[in-house]
């Protein structure tokens, strides 16, 4: 019954949920490494599949799903000795972070429709007060009343 236990355990133990199979195969996979290890040289996961007798991709895929998930938050080390998050190296190819964008749109959905179109065309469409006044049928002075209120609004939701 307890070893019933210990099995159900390291089977359950995993943050995610990962398929039974895809488990079985993993925990195949470390202890083909550990008898292959003994005879000689460490195994990469070509050899690993070739003992177990199925894919390199599955044996991959299987060891990568019952490893533990790393925060985006957690700090590691980088080449030049500052620490890095892995939301600091993960940026679109203009630069701009992928978190950023989305704080941004929960953000926008806080502020009215009206907030969210002078947003749109002043930053968006790269109007000027005066353009987006026109275009909104409003005066110059309400654009940017109306701009204030918003972006107090996303500066505090984002914040």
């Amino acid at each position: 019954m307890i070893v019933g236990e210990m099995r159900r355990y390291l089977r359950d133990g995993c943050a995610l949920k990962v398929g039974r199979s895809t488990k079985d195969l993993a925990y195949r996979a470390l202890s083909a490494r550990e008898e292959l290890a003994r005879a000689g040289k460490e195994p990469d996961n070509e050899a690993i599949a070739a003992y177990l007798g199925c894919g390199a991709k599955d044996v991959c895929q299987a060891l990568e799903a019952i490893s533990d998930p790393l925060s985006i938050y957690e700090p590691f080390p980088s080449c030049d000795g500052e620490d890095l998050t892995l939301s600091d190296r993960i940026a679109d190819s203009d630069g701009d972070s992928w978190i950023d964008r989305i704080a941004l749109k929960e953000a926008l959905r806080r502020c009215t429709r009206r907030e969210a179109e002078i947003l749109r065309l002043r930053y968006y469409n790269g109007k000027t007060q005066t353009e987006a006044a026109a275009e909104a049928g409003v005066s110059q002075a309400q654009i940017s009343r109306i701009e204030k209120a918003a972006l107090e609004k996303l500066k505090k939701y984002m914040t």
